[in-house]
Formats: C-alpha cells, sequence, structure tokens
C-alpha cells in the first residue's frame, strides 16, 4: 500500500484495474524474475512493475514501482 501513495491517482486507478484483470491467470501475463531477490513474478503495467510471489493459488504483492527503480 504504502508503494501506491506514491504513485498519482490516475496511474493508481489503472494499475488496480490491471491487477484485477491479471489476478484471473497470474503466470498467463507475469514473467519469472531472473533474480529471486524481491520476488519471484513481474507484471508489466506501462512504465511500472508489480513485483509478486504466487502463495496457495493466491497473488501476494510485494512491490509496486516504477521501471527505473523498482529493481535497485
Amino acid at each position: 500500500m504504502k508503494d501506491l501513495e506514491n504513485i498519482d491517482r490516475g496511474m493508481q486507478n489503472r494499475i488496480a484495474t490491471k491487477l484485477k484483470e491479471y489476478a484471473k491467470d497470474p503466470i498467463k501475463y507475469s514473467r519469472k524474475l531472473m533474480h529471486h531477490k524481491i520476488g519471484s513474478y513481474r507484471f508489466r503495467i506501462e512504465d511500472y512493475r508489480v513485483v509478486f510471489d504466487i502463495d496457495d493459488n493466491n497473488v501476494v504483492i510485494l512491490r509496486i514501482g516504477h521501471r527505473k527503480s523498482i529493481y535497485k
């Protein structure tokens, strides 16, 4: 939630809409991360990335951030 607070309201709404869509079949829309330091998978939503893990068929969002800074 803290990551979302730092993003403007319009982008927050677009991210929320895409996350609802992607939650139906997360593996289809995601990419596996090469280095599992911050998470196992990621969604690409415009210039933002949503890093997450899958735990018992639940998507657990770990980080949301701009593509330039999310992996640092």
